[in-house]
């Protein structure tokens, strides 16, 4: 019997998950410091990335069980506008004051059980909507959020500890994530998302299978707004890891232009992006 959508994306998330497990794991052991070396996301460790992924898994969590505990907690942080990077923060910082290993199992065990709480959702009958920070998102959705993250914080980690990761598969889930919340991020912005279709072709990496020179494509061929290139720049954009000057991307029309500038992937106000020449992979400013 073939597996459900969230089935694909809930293995990718494992293993995007144990990939980024595997390259800090060590560093709970060192004496050297590493694990509180400084990322690119201002006051941010790699354990403060650690911990914000255990954090956001824990509130994905709530969010999945208990959707109206949710919301409570989500009003009640975000009443003031500007407690909302405090909220974030916060979580962060008090997961970073736990000892490495206790980190490391806390968030080993939410990102299983979050993973266990999702498939079983995934697999009842009827739409499950998950309430978020943006839009409510199926159990799927929730799960591409979730990769999109791991790999995200991940790219500020490896920046950190000066590692290259090779770009896998497993974006195709960041790039499709990052084309579905074209008019989130001009709302973010406060601008009115466009109303013409949009055209997006990028050339996945290597690593990622499939016919050579297949293209991942999004939106009606015929399109007279389009993006084109890279699928690790289009990823890294729309996760606000590089900016738009220091990418491979071409866009075509005012409007796709125009998106690029805003594109962005993941909830919460859009921040200050990273400033041109930050290229290098991994050097992080988002969060």
């Amino acid at each position: 019997m073939p597996g459900t959508a969230a089935d694909e994306v809930l293995e990718d998330l494992r293993r995007e998950g144990e990939e980024l497990d595997a390259l800090v794991a060590p560093l709970a052991e060192e004496t050297g410091g590493r694990w509180t070396a400084a990322t690119a996301a201002p006051g941010w460790t790699v354990a403060h990335q650690i911990a914000h992924l255990a954090w956001t898994d824990e509130r994905a969590l709530l969010a999945a069980r208990d959707p109206e505990a949710f919301r409570r907690e989500a009003e009640a942080a975000f009443a003031d506008p500007a407690a909302v990077d405090t909220y974030v923060d916060d979580g962060a910082r008090r997961g970073a004051e736990l000892p490495p290993g206790a980190l490391l199992a806390l968030w080993r065990a939410g990102r299983r059980t979050l993973a266990g709480t999702l498939r079983e959702l995934s697999a009842r009958p009827g739409r499950h909507r998950i309430p978020w920070y943006g839009p409510p998102m199926s159990p799927a959705g929730m799960a591409t959020a979730r990769l999109m993250e791991t790999w995200a914080h991940g790219e500020d980690i490896a920046g950190a500890l000066g590692v290259r990761r090779e770009p896998t598969g497993r974006l195709r889930h960041v790039a499709r994530l990052g084309v579905r919340t074209r008019d989130f991020a001009h709302l973010v912005n406060g601008l009115e998302p466009p109303a013409e279709p949009f055209r997006v072709e990028l050339v996945p990496p290597p690593a990622a299978g499939g016919a050579p020179g297949e293209l991942w494509t999004y939106g009606p061929e015929d399109a007279p707004q389009r993006v084109g290139g890279p699928a690790l720049d289009f990823c890294l954009l729309v996760t606000r890891r590089v900016h738009r000057d220091d990418t491979a991307l071409r866009a075509t029309g005012a409007a796709a232009e125009r998106w690029l500038s805003v594109a962005q992937a993941f909830a919460g106000p859009p921040g200050a992006g990273r400033a041109p020449g930050a290229r290098s992979r991994g050097d992080g400013g988002a969060r």
